[in-house]
C-alpha cells in the first residue's frame, strides 16, 4: 500500500502547545501580582497622605 492509515505524529506539537500556553499563564499571573503589589504601595501611601490633610 503506497498510503497506510497511520496517524500523523503531532504529539511534539501538543507539548509545545501546552508550554506556550502556561507559559502565557505564567506570565499573566505575574503580571497580576506585580500590579496588586505596586496598588497596595499606592494605597499605603495615599492613607499615610490622608492623616496629614485631617
Amino acid at each position: 500500500m503506497l498510503f497506510q492509515d497511520v496517524p500523523a505524529d503531532t504529539i511534539n506539537y501538543m507539548i509545545a502547545g501546552y508550554a506556550v500556553i502556561f507559559g502565557v499563564m505564567l506570565a499573566y499571573v505575574i503580571s497580576l501580582l506585580v500590579r496588586r503589589r505596586r496598588l497596595q504601595r499606592e494605597l499605603k501611601e495615599l492613607e499615610e497622605g490622608e492623616k496629614y490633610f485631617q
